[in-house]
């Protein structure tokens, strides 16, 4: 339950990959190094509602992070040809997708939702197997991809036009809402599945054709989804018109530059990096494109001293260490009240210490490899500046040398200046930076002071405190007294830095729409 609480988000930054232009935590003694993998695969990019060869021959190596070297899936580099064929399939597809009534296009969102459980079990692994994701956490990325389709197939009659009263005798004025036509989404690494679900289905629902761009780092499971979509599709199981959705994948450069130039899509959904963001922001302003991107976090926590102590070191130790730390509405950066700083500080490195790490299946694994030699790399160096500017490492700090594939210990920093890049940066990975406050007003200002605005939570049992934090928190989410994690039905959305748009819910699905308003004189 707790796993799969925890998958509703998220979601890097995300790291899309997407360019224009102290003690050794436990592992448990008896793990090989070694996962049982499911055969080397090879996609092409999937358009027209199968998979067909790329229009460049580069291809892209896919690796087990768990076994360092370890070839398990190839899928094509990408190229400007693939996303113009996918582009140009989707939009011929949209005007007649339009046409089918909102309760059809749900019941094609709960046949894909259909699939995903028909062919559970081999997601499930080969999710696992690509990015190094505990297996609990992948049965919950699989699991919640079928609930969101079937969430937002609920809301088929959910949305409605308007009736706005007129100045002229004898006038009507109506207000429509109509598909924005054709989506670009595009996903990170992370998350891969879920957040194809999140571009997915609320884009269907509305009557936009959608061309998704999945992480080359982390393909292979989409790509074998939307093999079984064909197989369902074939065997009349799913009614999905050809070009209504397309699957490509390939260096950011190449085919995810041609996807957000073109003037083709009427909004362009993305999940990664602030950098990334900013590119795409720039490219789609050439066409005025819309743009609804979910970018980093730095996501402060606040405990104070009238916590619920134990069980705040819980959510927040689990809260970091989740996917290896690499889930970006998680707590990157801790501020404790005086009172009780020592006794949160001291319970959070005995936790941290006895994280178990392992491979995915290991019994009892909290976290696994980072998702590649570079990133654990990036996180180290990020841990190194730290000390080098008077921080103070209280657990880990340096790579495991006995964990399987790319392991960073779980850490904790404390004594960090509040300007610094450990406490302004996302860290990214299992790292948590501490820092001790006094009062409520100065534990505000220092969570309020961070360029990202995606999530933030507090700990406390005093009302009036939970109020404050309702409106002076500024942060799109503020999680009080729980895990850290956002609700379907919500709208996951960052301020400043962290995003534009947002993603979930009745808002969510809203952002695939344009307004046109009828005026109609007698």
């Amino acid at each position: 339950k707790e796993c799969l609480l925890a998958i509703h988000k998220s979601t890097v930054s995300q790291q899309t990959d997407i360019e224009i232009s102290g003690t050794t935590p436990n592992r448990p003694t008896n793990s090989i190094l070694h996962v049982t993998m499911p055969s080397k695969v090879d996609f092409g990019q999937w358009i027209g509602n199968k998979n067909v060869p790329s229009l460049d021959s580069a291809t892209i190596d896919v690796e087990n992070p768990s076994e360092p070297g370890s070839v398990i899936g190839t899928v094509p580099a990408g190229c400007k040809a693939d996303a113009d064929a996918a582009l140009d399939a989707a939009k011929k597809a949209q005007p007649e997708w339009a046409k089918v009534p909102s309760a059809e296009r749900a019941k094609v969102l709960k046949q894909i939702a259909q699939v995903v459980r028909d062919n559970r079990e081999e997601l499930i692994e080969l999710l696992y197997s690509e990015q190094a994701k505990e297996k609990g956490l992948a049965t919950a990325e699989v699991d919640f991809t079928s609930i969101y389709l079937d969430y937002y197939a609920g809301l088929a009659h959910s949305y409605m036009g308007e009736i706005i009263q007129s100045d002229n005798r004898g006038e009507n004025i109506y207000l429509h809402y109509a598909p924005i036509g054709v989506s670009v989404g595009i996903c990170p690494w992370n998350f891969p599945l879920f957040v194809w679900a999140r571009k997915v289905a609320p884009a269907l629902l509305a009557g936009c054709t959608v061309v998704v761009k999945s992480s080359e780092v982390t393909p292979l499971t989409t790509f074998r989804l939307m093999e079984h979509v064909t197989k369902a599709i074939d065997a009349g199981k799913v009614d999905l018109p050809s070009g209504v959705i397309s699957v490509v994948t390939g260096y950011g450069n190449t085919i995810g530059a041609a996807l957000v130039e073109s003037p083709v899509p009427g909004i362009i959904s993305m999940t990664g990096s602030v950098a990334t963001g900013q590119r795409i922001m720039a490219a789609a302003a050439k066409n005025m494109t819309k743009v609804s991107l979910e970018l980093g976090g730095k996501a402060p926590v606040i405990v104070m001293d009238d916590a619920d102590i134990d069980k705040t070191v819980d959510a927040i130790v689990a809260s970091r260490v989740i996917f290896s730390g690499q889930v970006c509405n998680c707590a990157e950066r801790l501020y404790i009240q005086s009172k009780v700083y020592d006794e949160v500080v001291d319970k959070l490195v005995a936790k941290m210490k006895s994280t178990k790490v392992g491979l995915p299946t290991d019994e009892g694994v909290a976290y696994c490899s980072q998702i590649t030699k570079e990133h654990r790399e990036k996180i180290s160096g990020m841990v190194e500046r730290a000390v080098e500017a008077g921080a103070k490492v209280l657990c880990g700090g340096k790579f495991m040398d006995d964990g399987p594939g790319y392991c960073y210990e779980p850490t904790i920093i404390a004594g960090a200046a509040q300007d610094s890049e450990i406490m302004q940066k996302e860290v990214f990975g299992p790292v948590l930076p501490v820092a001790k406050f006094e009062t409520f007003d100065e534990a505000l200002a220092l969570a309020n002071d961070c360029e990202y605005g995606l999530t933030s939570s507090l700990y406390t049992n005093d009302y009036r405190l939970i109020e404050r934090a309702r409106t002076e928190l500024l942060f799109g989410e503020t999680y009080i007294n729980r895990s850290h994690f956002e609700a379907i039905q919500g709208f996951h959305a960052g301020w400043r830095k962290s995003g534009v748009g947002g993603a979930d819910g009745q808002h969510g699905l809203m952002e695939y729409f344009n307004t046109k308003v009828i005026y109609v004189q007698q």
